[in-house]
């Protein structure tokens, strides 16, 4: 009784998630291969666990042969049906072995088979894991730095934080708590390898998803996301529902929501812009702080041309473009921003770029309306060929009913009548061109016969094997020719006898010089 073997797979699979079944294959496998090392000549192998006893059972496999050349492999068939009468000669016969104690290289063996193959079935199940979770924010605990790589305990497995991923001036400790963005698992050789992040758009979007529950209920939608990490972000929402305001229900009352987020990312501020469909009404709200004047979009260059009041030229920009760079990101519209007074000094630039602009739409505007005409006119084409398809189907059916109400019979069945009548009339057709090249076909062998029966005069006649000989049959040295096959089919239609056959080519001839005597 081996129960201490079962209360320790019974403990690893509570602690690390691997389940029974794998446990006891790779041990199987592990002790089959080390007594395959220990046992050199014995390859059919196959061992089995008792769950309940915790006891191994070694199964061996031999054929069942005649005559046994190996005993390692083989077995004789008296002994196999002394064991199960239904075995045969070929059939594999399965008996347990009962081994003797295993040397210490093979007990090593066994462990390392073992080790390995519980370190693979863990590290799949932490790929498995993590690979599912992509996407989603993963607290863990920094543990460790290498140089500017921080490694970040996630219970079951270790996580890097790259540096480029992290956010700019952003203080990490040992032991400090944080919440990442799981971006990738690589499989690697030392297993898989989790890189998170603390810099993606996606960080912010889940941390919104989590302390805003209209988001999570699907009545507040995050249309799009610009973000400088550390710096500053700008959030699009919108509402499905006309009594929510999307920007009210994220910021919350007196901005308790939005200040959570604020202070997991570290002072990074948050602007939450309402989403429009109007392009220049998104673009106006997009440039927020600052106030716009006016929105001119360029469509063709998918560039739009934002003037703004003079003492707003600086806000609308931000420090070194950042307001301008998210506000492009987040409607994704090149903006060029203008003042007033630089407006109305590139005026006539201004206005030949608009009209530039409204010669395109026009011109885009017509090719559409000639694209829709020509569809028009083909789908007209088109109904009219087969609306007089369908008139001649009508009046072909008409036809076939006016016919069959005159005659009282069906028009189909007197087309099948005339196709049967078609197909009689070329079988006989046939069968005369056949009983024509028949009868040649036996006046022919007839001549033959008469040739080879001329040799009255003294005269030596060819054979017709001499004469006609055709072998069809190439690989038969035998073969047969032109001659054996006229007379055979002679014999078969007349019930020619080779001993008569001069009486007949003699009474032949006699017809042939009375006929010839006749002309004369």
């Amino acid at each position: 009784m081996n129960r201490e073997l079962i209360e320790a797979l019974e403990l690893v699979e509570r602690e690390k998630g691997i389940s029974k079944e794998i446990l006891v294959d790779a041990i199987e496998s592990a002790i089959s291969s080390a007594y395959k090392k220990d046992q050199k000549g014995l390859h059919n192998i196959r061992v089995q666990l008792d769950l309940e006893t915790g006891d191994f059972h070694v199964f061996t496999y031999k054929m069942a042969v005649l005559e046994v050349e190996d005993e390692n492999s083989e077995i004789n068939l008296a002994e196999a049906k002394a064991i199960d009468p239904r075995y045969e000669e070929g059939d594999m016969v399965e008996f347990e072995i009962f081994p003797k104690e295993f040397g210490r290289i093979a007990a090593q063996t066994a462990k390392q088979v073992v080790v390995q193959r519980l370190r693979e079935a863990e590290r799949t199940l932490i790929y498995d894991e993590f690979s599912a979770r992509v996407g989603d924010i993963i607290t863990g605990v920094i543990r460790r730095f290498e140089q500017k790589t921080v490694f970040v305990d996630l219970g079951r497995v270790e996580a890097i934080l790259p540096p480029n991923e992290q956010i700019p001036g952003e203080e990490y400790e040992h032991g400090m708590r944080i919440k990442t963005y799981l971006v990738d698992v690589k499989k690697t050789s030392k297993g898989p390898q989790i890189i998170l992040s603390r810099a993606k758009n996606g960080l912010l979007k889940r941390l919104l998803e989590l302390e805003i529950p209209e988001i999570q209920d699907g009545i507040v939608e995050i249309k799009s996301v610009a973000r400088e990490p550390g710096v500053r972000s700008k959030v699009a929402v919108y509402s499905r529902f006309d009594n929510v305001d999307p920007v009210g229900a994220c910021v919350g009352a007196k901005g308790s929501r939005v200040q959570m987020i604020v202070r997991e990312l570290k002072g990074e501020k948050i602007d939450v812009i309402p989403w429009h469909e109007d392009t220049e009404f998104f673009i106006t709200r997009a440039m927020s702080p600052a106030r716009v004047t006016t929105v001119h979009l360029l469509p063709s260059k998918k560039m739009a041309l934002v003037i703004v009041p003079d003492n707003q030229l600086s806000l609308a920009i931000g420090k070194e473009g950042q307001n301008a760079r998210l506000a492009a990101r987040l409607t994704g519209w090149k903006i060029d921003i203008k003042s007033e007074t630089q407006a109305e000094e590139s005026k006539e630039e201004i206005e030949a770029l608009l009209a530039e602009e409204e010669e395109y739409l026009s011109e885009l505007e017509v090719l559409e309306e000639e694209d829709y005409t020509s569809a028009e006119d083909s789908d007209a084409e088109e109904a009219e060929y087969y609306d007089e398809q369908d008139e001649e189907y009508e009046e072909e059916e008409y036809e076939d009913e006016e016919y069959f109400e005159e005659t009282g019979e069906d028009v189909t069945e007197q087309f099948e009548t005339e196709e049967e009548s078609k197909k009689k009339t070329k079988k006989r057709a046939k069968r005369r061109e056949r009983a024509r090249d028949l009868y040649d076909e036996m006046e022919e062998g007839l001549d033959l016969f008469e040739d080879i029966v001329r040799d009255d005069d003294g005269k030596s006649a060819k054979t017709p094997q001499e004469e006609t000989e055709l072998v069809f049959a190439e690989e038969d040295s035998s073969g047969f020719t032109i001659g054996q096959l006229l007379a055979d089919e002679l014999k078969e239609k007349f019930n020619l006898d080779p001993k008569n056959k001069s009486a007949v080519n003699k009474e032949k001839a006699q017809a042939r010089d009375s006929k010839e005597r006749g002309k004369n």
